[in-house]
């Protein structure tokens, strides 16, 4: 028999089904909320296929390993920044933080924390993921923080010698703190409580009396 006879039928073998696409977005899906709930640790693969209504077989065609497809979800967090284009504009440095911080903002910061505290162990074992995790966890709300102080400051409402980035970074840095040694639940009232008593008074931007 000719052996180039065989060469498109073993290609279309090897080719088989198309991927879904749409079944990778359950899946990662499915991986961010097992690890808020379970940590690196504690979550499986058979954890993650039930929740995405996947086989496992699926899940480790594409991932082959644990710690692939949580770095894969990690990152596909960072899709879900939010756009500078679409920052609040109120007026006022407390009013532009304040929109940030409506109910679903609060628990989406919830869970990222949990996330994060999720992934602790293997960060220490994974560069890649560490550099992940900030990427698609702090570093988007430490970008809208920095360009909504830089927004106050240009238009004099705060101090004009403030450190934007370390300002930028303090509310990120209160709830890891608050979620990862405290144990405690990242809450609206806790952000506004943040704003009003820590960072506003930081920034030299005095309230008026209410």
């Amino acid at each position: 028999m000719d052996p180039q006879a065989t060469q498109p039928a073993a290609a279309g073998a090897r080719l088989g089904r198309p991927r879904d696409a749409s079944r990778d977005t359950d899946i990662l899906e499915a991986t961010i909320e097992v690890l808020a709930e379970q940590g690196f640790d504690g979550m499986t693969i058979d954890m993650v296929a039930a929740r995405a209504g996947a086989g496992k077989a699926t899940v480790y065609r594409r991932w082959p390993s644990k710690a692939d497809l949580v770095i894969d979800a990690v990152a596909c967090m960072k899709k879900r920044d939010l756009d500078p284009a679409q920052l609040p504009d109120t007026g006022t440095l407390r009013g532009d933080l304040i929109a940030l911080v409506r109910a679903p903002s609060a628990a989406d910061a919830d869970r990222k924390m949990h996330v994060m505290g999720g992934i602790l162990s293997l960060m220490s074992r994974e560069p890649e993921l560490a550099r992940t995790a900030y990427a698609a966890i702090l570093q988007p709300r430490i970008t809208a923080n920095r360009i909504l102080l830089e927004r106050a400051r240009d238009r004099g409402e705060t101090r004009p010698d403030i450190d934007v980035d370390r300002l930028a970074a303090l509310m990120p840095a209160m709830s890891s703190f608050r979620t990862l040694a405290q144990r405690e639940p990242i809450t609206r009232e806790f952000l506004v409580s943040l704003i009003d008593d820590v960072l506003l008074p930081a920034a030299g931007v005095v309230r008026a009396a209410v």
